[in-house]
């Protein structure tokens, strides 16, 4: 089957991989609206993005978060449908309907049960560098969980792949425009210089957040090594270190000397251990050593993880 195909992608119902997938979207749903609801909102932070806009309107013109929200992604999706493909699919509209749901209906549900502060639980109250730094980390968390179901909660990142295909622009670069001029506007509004500072704060969060949730945050150390001394090393990291790797063949640069080079991949306690015992057997050995972001594989996180 063409692992391009989008069936490939496609969870049988009701099955296991089909519960686990609809049950991120829930979660990272849940997760989303309560990190725009108690962290962003309150605190008039606009961190870009459909609920940056929904953060304004609701302050000016009284509008609820979540309904707000709502009314700009529908239209959005379905423009996006329209001009990109189906590529969004059901759980794109799942989710931001998931979102807008939770975004008004916790705080409603709170205010219900007697809470004096629904929309606002954590009372920050003036510690709004606070709110900014965990509302990215939550926000982040709920992108992350979202992205991993391979859905999106609509937004300006349907409106900027709408923009990508009508100007031939980068998306990366449209969307930095997009959702700066949100914050910009949030800051014409709202007359306060600090705001577009706990903004972009939150922004850059999100981002290295959604990269540990979708990557995983990984120790370990890929090694390559250039050495004459290439099968004494090969036994150390098989005998001692008990891992496995590649040799490739490559030439060098200045005097176009055919060499072997070891790539290998060792946990971070073995990173030392590995130096140690390179420069002993070869202090001559030329080493680069990299992050390995993600390992899938033997010995590894398993492939479907």
């Amino acid at each position: 089957m063409n692992a391009l195909n989008p069936v490939f992608y496609k969870e049988k119902i009701f099955s296991a991989a089909w519960f686990r997938t609809y049950g991120l979207l829930v979660i990272g749903s849940f997760v989303l609206a309560m990190g725009y609801t108690f962290f962003m909102t309150p605190y008039k932070i606009v961190p870009g993005g459909i609920y940056g806009i929904a953060t304004i309107l609701h302050y000016k013109l009284g509008f609820p978060i979540g309904m707000a929200a709502l009314c700009f992604n529908l239209p959005l999706s379905l423009w996006g449908v329209k001009v990109l493909g189906k590529q969004f699919g059901l759980k794109t509209f799942i989710c931001f309907i998931l979102v807008a749901f939770f975004a008004d209906g916790v705080p409603f549900l709170l205010e219900k049960c007697g809470h004096p502060h629904p929309y606002d639980p954590f009372r920050l109250q003036d510690e709004v560098l606070l709110a900014s730094i965990f509302g990215g980390v939550v926000i982040g968390i709920g992108v992350g969980l979202i992205l991993k179901t391979r859905s999106s909660s609509g937004g300006t990142d349907v409106f900027t792949s709408i923009l990508s295909k009508l100007t031939r622009k980068p998306i990366g670069m449209l969307q930095m425009i997009v959702d700066s001029s949100i914050v910009l506007c949030g800051l014409l509004v709202f007359q306060d210089w600090k705001i577009p500072f706990y903004s972009w704060l939150t922004i850059f969060l999100m981002g290295k957040v959604i990269d540990i949730v979708m990557q995983g945050y990984s120790s370990d150390k890929t090694f390559f090594i250039v050495t004459d001394k290439i099968e004494e090393i090969r036994q150390y990291i098989l005998v001692e270190l008990h891992r496995g790797g590649s040799i490739m063949p490559v030439r060098g640069m200045f005097n176009r000397t055919e060499k072997e080079m070891i790539m290998t991949v060792v946990s971070r306690r073995e990173m030392v251990t590995l130096q140690r015992a390179i420069y002993k057997i070869d202090p001559q050995a030329f080493t680069t050593i990299l992050n390995a972001q993600e390992i899938l594989g033997l010995g590894f996180k398993r492939l479907e993880e």
